[in-house]
């Protein structure tokens, strides 16, 4: 065996410390989910008209509807409101996500399944 030789790929200690610095991050990213998984978020829509509220595992709270939206001759316009509120709603869960992961990666261009 050639002197110097520790076997591997010569990363020795280097590869523990990527490694340790790996389950860290894994770890901030598990527990940003579940915090994330505990928040509330308000989607709204024609002027807060149509309101709906979601938590971050994106199930449905609450929906409050306006009086004054609901109209039997505008049903399409009634379900365009609804929409936006919900899309309102997964947008903010999604930049939430996405603010959480660039503070644990310091804005690394990551893939993850959440």
């Amino acid at each position: 065996m050639a002197k110097g030789f520790r076997g591997g790929m010569g990363m020795g200690g280097n590869m523990n410390q990527v490694v340790a610095q790996a389950q860290k991050i894994q770890r901030q990213m598990e527990m940003a989910q579940a915090e994330i998984r505990e928040m509330q978020f308000t989607g709204t829509a024609g002027g807060e008209m149509v309101k709906v509220v979601v938590n971050g595992d994106h199930k449905f709270l609450e929906m409050h509807i306006a009086k004054e939206v609901v109209d039997p001759e505008d049903v399409e316009g009634l379900q365009d409101l609804i929409l936006a509120a919900l899309n309102h709603a997964m947008q903010q869960i999604d930049q939430t996500n996405q603010e959480r992961i660039n503070a644990i990666t310091g804005g690394m261009n990551m893939k993850l399944p959440f």
